[in-house]
């Protein structure tokens, strides 16, 4: 798993940005608002990253900032939202403007965004709404949120990406591991995660 990013900008579009690590370039997907707040090329960037593992394909997703990518992580965790309509609804609204539409159940707004029909804003909205309430109240009581639902959820995403990888269909391990976290809770490792998914199959 790739966390972050730490280089050189050889290339940017809207799209993606190529990144030099000691010779090495990597090209990293990203949304329009990391875009924005992007060095010139040439210079050095610290870029927050997400890797994508699926059967027959790799993928990197970067972000200037952590809420961003925490957020994210949350979309992507929603069964039907994979990375690509992940950046697409991180790039359409602000972080805040996204996490407020979920919180007071906008359906429409999230709706709007291209390639999210309305069954699928439903689904953000019931699956993130009370997650997303739970961390807007921590932060005002002064507790760090990003990282815990980074790691949350980077566990699940790591997991999903290992049982695909054996074999497992991605709908089908997506409901496991829905499963077992009801059962066992989210703050499961991904080995435990993993090993769960593979007894109960």
């Amino acid at each position: 798993m790739i966390a972050y990013l730490d280089g050189k900008i050889v290339y940017k579009d809207p799209t993606q940005v190529i990144i030099d690590v000691q010779g090495v370039g990597y090209e990293v997907k990203i949304s329009l608002a990391t875009y924005s707040k992007l060095p010139a090329e040439g210079d050095k960037i610290n870029l927050f990253t997400y890797h994508h593992i699926k059967e027959d394909a790799q993928a990197l997703y970067g972000f200037l900032d952590p809420n961003e990518k925490a957020l994210f992580m949350h979309l992507i965790s929603v069964s039907g939202i994979g990375p690509g309509t992940g950046i697409v609804i991180v790039s359409s609204m602000s972080v805040s403007e996204i996490r407020q539409a979920i919180i007071q159940e906008d359906v429409r707004s999230i709706q709007a965004i291209k390639g999210v029909g309305p069954k699928t804003a439903q689904r953000i909205v019931l699956d993130l709404r009370d997650r997303l309430r739970k961390d807007e109240l921590l932060a005002k009581a002064g507790v760090e949120t990003v990282p815990l639902a980074k790691q949350h959820n980077t566990n699940r995403s790591e997991a999903l990406a290992a049982l695909v990888t054996l074999g497992f269909a991605r709908a089908a391990a997506e409901k496991t591991l829905d499963q077992i976290q009801q059962r066992h809770g989210n703050d499961l490792s991904v080995e435990d995660l993993i090993k769960f998914a593979l007894k109960s199959n």
